[in-house]
């Protein structure tokens, strides 16, 4: 039997700690790894067009199926275009793998061609970032790379000379045990106690949600009914906490609508549960505020907190909901209830009159008609900017939808790379990418992987030619809007080029039949909507402390608009809400 190399050898690792495919651009320094894959089963080699587009649809695996997932760039340049998307998983805390692959191992601090530190580079953007300069490094390096990302969620990076790749391996990698799930953290006794007397002598507790009540909807529904509280979420608490929720008073942040605000200020106790929630301007300074989190890093670091709790907000409930007491007054709660339904019944109409009828296609329109045709399981990708409002708004989760964006580190050009990630993990799962015409046109080219792979992803073109997020910006500060204009092609006809369908819609009665012709393509499929670009609610008065940018007071007049099915659930919430 041929002795190992270093390169089969790290293939061999990724293959028993789950990963499933590497993507990225191939080159001279990683021949031998792509060498590797192409003779390993159970392991494939993704050919993308843009190393960004590889970090981005692994950080999208990741998210998808939990496990670790592997990204890769060439020496120099190429493991140069990962950061970005690296960024985006780290920030996720996605369990991502990235090798950056280096120059030869003789060459490197002498300015070789190509010559870049990686090992240097990447680690803001990780938790491990390591350089294997000597055969005898493997396996363990490698291991200690993929328990970092698993177990912290978030990058690691190892860098590998080309030369050392192709070296023989020291001896058969050693199949000590890897670790590719991460456990449940309970919190202390002490902090349980000290939870359940704060709850206790408050009057109104209000519950703020976000990603990290993942797998906990069942028990934040019991908490919220025991101690009657209002349930508020931040944009990546969404799909894990607006479905199925009689306590839903609506989102927070820049995006906010509905009663979230109030209810997170008209408390006497605020607990965060499972947020990084980053603008603390939308947080109150005057009540309690408990936070509890897995991550300790995380605790405290938003706003003042009277207790902070190191748990999973599944064990952490579960914990404290048989000793908490029952509260019998509802009286917060249902006038949280009355004032979110208030809220969206004001705004609702903003964009719905004559939408059948208004050219450009309003948006909002094309959100909700999305909305309705998707399937019960689809993946939903949203790129940055005004796509994150109408998938906030108008993008309806059920417990086994998905919904994926930047929606922290906020990239441009995220959602077409993320539908691949997402798309390889079910080739038979509906996943659509809602697109902006600025952050399409930016990765455009892997558009084409889409076709190479016949990945059945459908992309939605919110195709209003501007930067329209980044417009809006400059209005509420009192600019006049530059250097945001796109002239834009007709991107069905490029779609069609590639050798995929493409559909374009400039009236909405073209609308639910593009789309309709576009679900039940059994390929990739692009539908170019011509969009309105001055749906947006500007204020009529530019005040002072509108000038940084989305002030408080500005992004609640600025966003005013449109809640799409949330206004339906909100009218049956206050139907339950008892009456004298």
């Amino acid at each position: 039997m041929a002795k190992q190399n270093v390169a089969e050898q790290f293939v061999d690792i990724l293959v028993r700690a789950g990963v499933k495919r590497l993507y990225g651009v191939v080159g001279d320094s990683l021949n031998p790894v792509v060498d590797a894959i192409r003779r390993t089963k159970g392991i494939d080699w993704i050919h993308v067009r843009h190393e960004e587009v590889a970090a981005f649809a692994a950080g999208a695996e990741a998210q998808i199926t939990g496990g670790l997932a592997a990204c890769a760039g060439s020496c120099g340049p190429g493991n140069l275009h990962l950061i970005n998307g690296l960024y985006d998983a780290h920030r996720s805390m996605a369990p991502v793998l990235a090798l950056a692959s280096q120059i030869p191992s003789s060459e490197i601090g002498l300015s070789y061609f190509q010559e870049t530190h990686p090992d240097q580079l990447f680690r803001e953007c990780s938790h491990y970032s390591e350089l294997i300069s000597s055969p005898k490094q493997m396996p363990r390096l490698l291991h200690t790379a993929i328990q970092h990302a698993v177990g912290r969620g978030g990058v690691s990076v190892v860098s590998l000379p080309g030369d050392v790749a192709g070296q023989p391996a020291p001896e058969k990698a050693v199949e000590s045990a890897l670790v590719t799930t991460r456990p449940t953290v309970r919190p202390g006794d002490a902090e349980v106690d000290a939870l359940v007397r704060m709850i206790d002598a408050a009057d109104r507790v209000t519950l703020f949600c976000g990603s990290g009540t993942a797998g906990a909807h069942a028990e934040v529904m019991q908490f919220a009914e025991r101690i009657k509280a209002p349930v508020g979420h931040a944009l990546r608490g969404k799909e894990w906490i607006q479905y199925s929720n009689p306590y839903d008073v609506g989102m927070s942040g820049l995006l906010g609508y509905g009663a979230a605000y109030e209810a997170t200020h008209e408390c006497d106790l605020l607990i965060l549960l499972g947020t990084d929630f980053p603008y603390n301007a939308f947080l109150p300074d005057d009540v309690k505020i408990v936070q509890v989190d897995v991550r300790a890093e995380h605790l405290g670091r938003r706003s003042r907190l009277d207790l902070a709790v190191w748990g999973d907000v599944r064990e952490t409930l579960r914990c404290v909901i048989p000793r908490v007491r029952a509260k019998k007054d509802r009286r917060f709660l249902d006038k949280m209830l009355k004032k979110h339904a208030d809220a969206l019944e004001g705004v609702v109409k903003a964009y719905t009159r004559k939408v059948e009828k208004h050219v450009p296609v309003h948006p909002e329109y094309v959100a909700s008609v999305i909305d309705e045709l998707a399937d019960e399981d689809a993946v939903f990708t949203v790129d940055t900017g005004m796509c994150n409002v109408w998938a906030a708004r108008y993008l309806t989760p059920n417990g086994r939808r998905r919904i994926i964006g930047s929606f922290s580190h906020g990239s441009m050009a995220n959602a077409l790379p993320q539908a691949i990630g997402a798309q390889f993990t079910d080739l038979n799962r509906q996943v659509v990418s809602l697109s902006g015409d600025g952050g399409f046109s930016m990765l455009m080219g892997d558009f084409l992987t889409l076709v190479q792979y016949d990945l059945p992803v459908k992309v939605v073109v919110f195709n209003n030619s501007s930067l329209g997020m980044v417009e809006l910006e400059m209005m509420v500060a009192g600019l006049p809007s530059y250097g945001t204009t796109n002239k834009n092609p007709d991107f069905a006809a490029i779609a069609r080029a590639a050798g995929a369908h493409g559909i374009r819609v400039e009236k909405p009665k073209q609308l639910a039949g593009a789309l309709k012709e576009a679900f039940r393509h059994k390929g990739p499929a692009l539908v170019d909507v011509v969009t309105d670009p001055n749906a947006l609610s500007i204020p009529p008065k530019i005040k002072a402390d509108m000038v940084t940018g989305f002030a408080l007071s500005a992004s609640k007049i600025v966003l005013d608009g449109g809640v799409g099915k949330m206004l339906q659930m909100a009218r049956s919430n206050l139907r339950n809400v008892p009456r004298p």
